[in-house]
């Protein structure tokens, strides 16, 4: 009886003790709110939730300048895919009409050389009815002075 005597008084007093203080892993905060976290690791978790939150909102942003740079480079790519198209065009007709101009410049060189040619036929034929007619005038000459 005596040892129940003592082990309720014992009971007792660390029941008013453990009264007066939370039980473990249990906090209160400023407004008496219970908490399951000490107060200091609470606010860092809230520190560390808002700069998540940040931190987010800088991913979502650099997204967004990173999807509007992607956009823009591929609009200037298809813009100079195309001038290179038009490039490659520019450059083929360039060379169509070179091979279409030497092709003229050859054609215009046989004609002028066929020409040249006919010239020189009509030159020597000239000579030629030159010297007939000379000679026709001096046999009408010696055919007149014969008689």
């Amino acid at each position: 009886e005596q040892f129940q005597e003592v082990f309720s008084s014992l009971v007792t007093s660390m029941s008013e003790e453990a009264a007066l203080q939370p039980p473990e892993g249990i906090f209160f905060d400023e407004l008496s709110k219970i908490r399951l976290l000490e107060p200091e690791k609470l606010q860092q978790t809230e520190e560390l939730r808002e700069q998540c939150k940040a931190f987010v909102e800088r991913i979502e942003q650099f997204q967004g300048i990173v999807g509007s740079f992607i956009g823009i480079m591929e609009s200037a790519g298809k813009a100079v895919d195309q001038e290179k198209l038009k490039a490659i065009g520019s450059r083929n007709a360039l060379k169509s009409i070179s091979k279409q101009r030497e092709a003229e410049q050859q054609q215009l060189q046989a004609m002028i050389t066929e020409r040249q040619a006919y010239l020189e036929r009509l030159r020597l034929q000239y000579e030629s009815l030159a010297k007939v007619q000379t000679d026709q005038e001096q046999a009408i000459e010696q055919l007149m002075s014969l008689n």
